[in-house]
């Protein structure tokens, strides 16, 4: 073993020590390691869960670290060509050390965390076949065997993978894996608890990439030439800044959530809190120095001070991270506990059921959805800085363009967020217009923005062996993936095959008992909505493009599907999803049969103008096509004399020499 590697694995050693002593110190301050009143499982589980969480956080950050890393800032390895760039190999192999340690000690939680919900100590009769129930039946256990599971499969990939893009795909599965955690611990049974599992499913992304990420670092130091460390912590020095950003903002938005306001700030939960609120803000404090004042001295060559500031911030986030895993084991302040159900329409959501729907309240009646709120935030600033980013250096952008953009991300927010949000979870025919609205009429108003090609134009292309947002933008582009999804028919299956498998299926009834369930089906409604529309009225750079003719075929067919589908439910008898709408308890409004009825009159009817509207505008851009054609072919002649038509006109006379040769030899040889 090298001595850069042995230092590599005491600085994680020494991480893992020391965030396991202060989330031991904080569990204790907190009183998450106190002795239960009744089936208490003993101290060696109390403080074994502490312990476990502490080393699993720090694992799972450094595995999404090192995957992030390899992905997005590490150059690539001296074996790369130019179609099949490769990862730095020590980033992977170190991330399938940690990705299988991760795995592991994930376990080893599970089986503390049954013996703690059960109340007695690890082992004992029957304690194998509680342990199974408690995975099969129990939303604990099931997340902590998701997150086990796909961190093994991590550690698995990881050990074999070699490009730049197995390292991407990895780093994507490692962030699903840290998913369940959010959804089974206190954010879940918090009183707004969709916001707080956002919140936190954001914080722990957020965090594990800016930690992991920088003792990732540290760990592959010794494999990076000096011009590959500048360019790494240049790179590096970004993403963190961003992630910061994301960790402060998520972290506020949760510790609100959980404390349930300042008062909350007073308890014991309250200062720890406060002390890992102040950890945040000296590494907020470091992250600006080392950008100020560090990288030049590295780039001058002096890497002394480089060395001694990432030690204290590795430090800093040890200490971060043992806090989080104490949190993460105590239980918050009263504030944060979840409300009493006050009807059945809360004890199935979460929320109250909302008063009856009117038309005023197609425009009141909100619920703020931090996840979408957060999407079109990051949307219209990504997309206006491209646009400031073009006109800076003297190039133009279409104002409808932009109007398009803004005007779908605020639909968007509509959708999400406001009363169609409230009223989808209650009302089958209100989910529908979400439905029919986030699956044609924002992607149509998002494909008039064409963001892909203001990305290409806006972004930067990296000539120093990384990895940026264009590159893998061009990437995605010329993937196998989507030359398949952007087929035409292949975009029209999906589009309007969903439909049928998702609402005539458990999916439905998952996506409305679920956070996650709930906040994927948007995801993929909107994805398939633009995928299609993209394909047949887009001006994005897509692997296929049909021609006009083909995609009016496409656009009337897979309209004509839809509004099967719309009187298929207008005409039904069987209720959708009936043990979840039947058990709200809803007084007022059409019965659930007949809401459901009218939800499938609302998908025919409503389908009807953006599909007029889709196909006006792809015969307008069929019309224009024709006519830059016709332009194209006008230049063309004027610079070269119609050679063309010259030479085409030759071909005539030459095939009318040859008939009448042809027909004067055939009358001769008729000559007796």
């Amino acid at each position: 073993m090298t001595r850069g590697a042995s230092r590599g694995i005491a600085v994680a050693l020494g991480l893992v020590a020391l965030a396991m002593f202060v989330a031991l110190v904080a569990a204790d301050l907190t009183g998450a390691t106190a002795p239960l009143l009744l089936a208490d499982p003993g101290p060696a589980v109390r403080w074994g869960i502490v312990v476990a969480r502490a080393i699993g956080d720090v694992t799972a950050a450094l595995t999404v670290g090192l995957l992030v890393l390899a992905a997005v800032v590490l150059p690539v390895s001296r074996e790369s060509t130019r179609e099949t760039p490769r990862a730095n190999p020590v980033a992977l192999m170190a991330a399938a050390v940690t990705s299988t340690a991760w795995a592991a000690v994930t376990v080893a939680l599970l089986v503390l965390s049954f013996a703690d919900a059960a109340g007695q100590p690890v082992g004992g009769d029957q304690f194998g076949d509680q342990l199974i129930a408690f995975v099969r039946d129990v939303d604990l256990g099931r997340g902590l065997a998701v997150t086990a599971v796909v961190a093994a499969a991590v550690g698995i990939l990881a050990a074999g993978a070699s490009t730049v893009r197995s390292a991407g795909w990895l780093a994507v599965l490692s962030f699903v894996a840290l998913v369940p955690p959010a959804l089974a611990g206190h954010a879940a049974g918090s009183s707004d608890h969709e916001t707080a599992v956002t919140a936190l499913g954001l914080h722990l992304l957020a965090v594990c990439a800016w930690a992991g990420g920088l003792a990732a670092l540290v760990l592959i130091r010794p494999s990076l030439t000096r011009p590959q460390l500048l360019t790494t912590a240049r790179r590096f020095s970004r993403l963190a800044g961003w992630a910061f950003l994301a960790v402060a903002g998520s972290g506020v938005v949760s510790a609100w959530v959980r404390l349930g306001g300042v008062g909350g700030l007073a308890s014991r939960y309250g200062a720890v809190v406060l002390a890992k609120s102040a950890a945040l803000f000296a590494l907020g404090v470091a992250g600006w120095w080392q950008r100020r004042r560090v990288l030049p001295a590295l780039e001058a060559g002096r890497s002394r001070a480089f060395a001694r500031l990432v030690g204290v911030e590795l430090g800093v986030m040890a200490v971060a991270l043992g806090l989080a895993a104490a949190l993460s084991r105590s239980a918050p302040p009263s504030g944060g506990a979840p409300a009493v159900p006050v009807d059945l329409a809360q004890s199935r959501t979460g929320y109250p059921m909302p008063p009856r729907l009117d038309a005023t309240r197609w425009l009141t009646e909100w619920r703020p959805d931090l996840l979408w709120l957060l999407v079109a935030a990051l949307g219209v600033g990504l997309y206006l800085a491209g646009v400031r980013r073009l006109r800076s250096r003297g190039d133009s952008w279409g104002p409808p363009r932009t109007l398009g953009w803004l005007g779908g991300l605020a639909l968007l927010v509509y959708v999400t967020s406001g009363p169609p949000a409230v009223y989808g979870r209650v009302l089958f025919s209100s989910h529908m217009v979400a439905h029919m609205l986030l699956s044609m009429a924002v992607p149509m108003l998002l494909v008039l923005g064409a963001p892909i090609t203001l990305a290409l134009r806006a972004l930067r292309a990296r000539d120093d062996g990384t990895r940026g947002a264009r590159e893998w933008l061009l990437a995605i582009l010329g993937s196998r993936f989507l030359r398949v999804v952007t087929f035409a028919p292949v975009a029209a299956v999906l589009f309007a095959g969903s439909l049928v498998i998702f609402y005539y299926s458990p999916l439905f009834e998952l996506a409305l008992t679920t956070h996650v369930g709930h906040e994927l089906m948007a995801l993929h409604f909107l994805l398939v909505g633009y995928v299609f529309v993209d394909v047949l009225m887009g001006t994005d750079p897509l692997p296929h493009r049909p021609l006009y003719p083909l995609r009016l075929v496409v656009l009337f067919a897979t309209m004509a599907f839809h509004a099967f589908f719309g009187l298929a439910l207008m005409n039904g008898t069987t209720v959708l999803a009936s043990g979840y709408f039947g058990e709200l308890g809803r007084t007022w409004g059409a019965s659930v049969l007949a809401d459901q009825q009218l939800g499938g009159g609302i998908a025919w009817g409503i389908g009807d103008l953006p599909t007029l509207l889709m196909a006006l505008i792809i015969a307008i851009q069929w019309a224009r096509s024709d006519e830059r054609e016709a332009r194209r072919r006008d230049r063309a002649a004027d610079r070269d004399g119609d050679a063309e038509l010259v030479a085409y006109n030759a071909m005539l006379a030459r095939l009318a020499a040859s008939d009448q040769r042809q027909q004067e030899r055939e009358a001769r040889q008729s000559r007796p």
